[in-house]
C-alpha cells in the first residue's frame, strides 16, 4: 500500500530523483519500441535525450517558447535551485542544475498523477531531438 504524497512538501532533489527514472524509463521504452535493441546502442542513443546537457537543452527550449505552466515552472526552479551534495559529472554547474531542475518538473508531475501532461512533455521533448536536435543551447 502506498500513501499519497504532496509534492508540496518534497524538496528539489527528492522531486529529481524520482522524474529522473520517470523521465528515463520512458526515453527507454521508446528506443526499444524503436527497434534498437542492443543495450550498447541504446546506452548511446539514450544520451541524446538524457544526459544533463540535453535535458538542461530541452528545459530551456521548452521556457523559450512558453511551454510550461506556472506550476511546472515552479516546480522546475525548486530543483534547479536546490542545494546538491553530488558533484556535476562530465558537465558544468549550470548544466546540471538546469536538468535537476527539469527532472524536478516530471518527478513532480508524477507525483499529482498528471500522466497525459508528463506524456506529452517528454513526447515534445522526444521529437525536439529527433527532429530538430538542440544545438542552439550549450551551457558551459
Amino acid at each position: 500500500m502506498t500513501e499519497e504524497v504532496n509534492p508540496d512538501t518534497l524538496n528539489g532533489q527528492t522531486l529529481a530523483y524520482l522524474g529522473d527514472a520517470v523521465y528515463e524509463v520512458i526515453i527507454r521504452r521508446h528506443l526499444v519500441k524503436g527497434g534498437i535493441v542492443k543495450p550498447q546502442v541504446l546506452q548511446r542513443e539514450a544520451t541524446h535525450y538524457v544526459s544533463a546537457k540535453a535535458q538542461a537543452g530541452l528545459v530551456t527550449k521548452m521556457q523559450d517558447e512558453e511551454r510550461l505552466t506556472e506550476e511546472e515552472l515552479t516546480a522546475f526552479r525548486r530543483g534547479r535551485n536546490a542545494k546538491s551534495h553530488t558533484k556535476a559529472k562530465n558537465t558544468s554547474l549550470k548544466t546540471y542544475q538546469l536538468s535537476t531542475g527539469f527532472e524536478a518538473m516530471i518527478g513532480y508531475l508524477d507525483l499529482l498523477n498528471k500522466n497525459e501532461r508528463v506524456q506529452e512533455i517528454t513526447e515534445w521533448c522526444i521529437n525536439t531531438v529527433e527532429e530538430d536536435g538542440l544545438k542552439d543551447y550549450d551551457f558551459k
